[in-house]
């Protein structure tokens, strides 16, 4: 099967250009800048006005499969991340039971295998006592390990200082972890409920989980990873003070300590609790607009590597509760591409920087295998996005499980149009190619 896109504006590897990609099978076949003669091709897509980009790589995403059904399922949520652009994700392990053994891991695997509509690839978590599992993982077919430094949904919080040093002696590749510091939050979280009770105002969520609990412990991991000559990737940052943690003075492949950022740390801050109260409740905390635009910075300036979602469904029934009955994480796939184009429009970031940081470095950062780059024998994970087609976020265009999105009601200047998976169109214009098209990501380690 061969698929020609032709007359697209192309953004790949710091280029924009108009050009053409044939597709042959599940790989880029070729790309050129002038369409040779007598061309054939089984489906020709005329892309006349739209941009063509490597499909989004997110690097940390919560399905909630296995014991989290109620909230979402490898299946539909792999369908929503290729509605909005995501071909390839990276899952994490606070499932139930959690993925702290390879065994359980590969049950995981071998679901995606059945369902997912994108690549995929799992965390093995990283428990108080499974070390001897972190040092038999295969590296080179799973993504990585996580710790959860200070404790989210579910109870793999590792706070031990000697279990944190087995953890980074004993991980073989890169160590992703969730950094906020439990004491400091638990102490703040004693002074509002003396204040309020058990129904804190939630705009006090990032005065909680505050900027001093996320600073001390992304240190902590830093110190750890530096004491152990440990690959550290810490995950979603959300402070201003944290992005000069980092450094953008040497290559990425040459990083051994990097960072990523989440779209809804870009897009909400705390004047948005007002109205979207705990729709918007994630850990770490959203906080001010000044720290959504110094991670933007940090973006751009290269200290901050990765762009993600952080995808954390909870059924409405969970989310519209009290300040501490209410689960944090929200469903964000579907729109994160958007987000970040509507950012584009406004000036704060450029389409070259959006494919840097969404595909071309997790790939590098991974080692992932021939994948996040529009490229000759590369995997053809690719997306149409159509920049003058608006669209409005409602409940009747979502595809997520649990039905609601912190983004309903957001109208968005560019719509994405058509995703292709392995080269297999799984969206386009809206319909869903319901056929299972993921492969399990690969890492060159």
């Amino acid at each position: 099967m061969k698929t020609l896109i032709k007359n697209a504006e192309i953004v790949n590897e710091n280029k924009r250009f108009k050009g053409h990609v044939l597709i042959q099978n599940q790989y880029v076949e070729d790309v050129f800048t002038r369409l040779p003669k007598n061309l054939q091709a089984d489906e020709i897509i005329d892309a006349e006005g739209l941009i063509l980009i490597p499909g989004m790589i997110d690097d940390q995403v919560h399905f909630r499969e296995p014991g989290l059904t109620h909230k979402a399922e490898i299946e539909t949520e792999s369908r929503a991340a290729v509605a909005g652009g995501i071909t390839s994700y990276m899952e994490m392990p606070n499932t139930s039971p959690p993925a702290l053994t390879n065994d359980l891991l590969e049950e995981k695997y071998a679901r995606a295998a059945r369902v997912s509509a994108a690549n995929y690839s799992f965390y093995l978590g990283a428990g108080i006592d499974n070390a001897a599992e972190l040092k038999k993982m295969d590296t080179a077919n799973i993504c990585g390990v996580k710790i959860f430094m200070g404790s989210s949904t579910g109870d793999l919080a590792v706070r031990d200082e000697d279990v944190l040093q087995k953890v980074f002696s004993s991980a073989k590749t890169i160590i992703a972890s969730h950094c906020e510091e439990d004491p400091v939050i638990e102490k703040k979280a004693e002074e509002y409920k003396k204040r309020f009770g058990e129904d804190i105002p939630i705009h006090h969520h990032p005065d909680i989980r505050s900027r001093e609990a996320c600073y001390i412990s992304s240190e902590k991991a830093i110190h750890f990873a530096n004491e152990n000559n440990a690959r550290l990737h810490i995950l979603h940052i959300s402070t201003a003070e944290e992005t000069d943690l980092f450094t953008n003075k040497i290559p990425l492949k040459e990083k051994q300590i990097t960072a990523e950022a989440c779209v809804h740390h870009l897009w909400f801050s705390r004047e948005d609790y007002d109205k979207k109260g705990t729709h918007i409740k994630w850990n770490p905390a959203v906080k001010e607009r000044s720290d959504a635009d110094a991670i933007l910075a940090a973006i751009n300036d290269d200290r901050i590597d990765i762009i993600a979602t952080d995808h954390a469904p909870h059924t409405l029934e969970e989310k519209d509760n009290t300040y501490f009955k209410a689960p944090s994480g929200g469903p964000l796939v579907q729109h994160a591409l958007q987000v970040l184009f509507e950012l584009n429009r406004r000036g704060k970031i450029t389409l070259e920087k959006i494919v840097e940081k969404t595909a071309h470095n997790p790939a590098v950062l991974f080692d992932i295998e021939k994948r996040g780059y529009i490229k000759k024998g590369y995997f053809a994970d690719l997306v149409l996005i159509n920049p003058n087609k608006p669209q409005t976020v409602t409940k009747e265009n979502l595809l997520y499980k649990c039905g609601w999105s912190p983004f309903e009601g957001t109208t968005f200047s560019t719509s994405v149009e058509r995703t292709f998976v392995n080269g297999l169109q799984v969206w386009n214009n809206g319909t869903l190619n319901i056929q299972q098209s993921g492969m399990r990501l690969t890492f060159k380690r």
